[in-house]
């Protein structure tokens, strides 16, 4: 995925490696960033019409899965190809998306 490899050129380029642990902490991190745009626009749950997400803080997000993704010698191409398949399945198998788990 071009994404996941401009990502590794600019950690490489800036010397930002980390670890896979602290990949997937900033990708929690990242991510709570996004839930807090979604939840201050919507007053909380309040008006769940009005969600509103920070293009900035989507990116942010994504940067960090792909770095994660790069640490754990992960092709993000083929891993979303894997889960689009495996949704694929589902659907065509029950009608639905998710895995019927509770």
């Amino acid at each position: 995925m071009d994404e996941q490899r401009t990502v590794a050129a600019f950690v490489d380029d800036h010397d930002l490696d980390a670890p896979p642990e602290y990949r997937l902490l900033d990708v929690v991190s990242e991510l709570g960033e996004v839930a807090k745009d979604a939840a201050e626009s919507t007053g909380y749950g309040a008006h769940p019409d009005r969600i509103a997400v920070s293009d900035d803080e989507l990116g942010d997000a994504l940067f960090a899965l792909f770095a994660l993704a790069d640490s754990l010698d992960v092709d993000a191409g083929e891993a979303l190809d894997e889960s689009l398949a495996k949704y694929e399945e589902r659907i065509e198998a029950s009608g639905a998306p998710d895995s019927g788990e509770d």
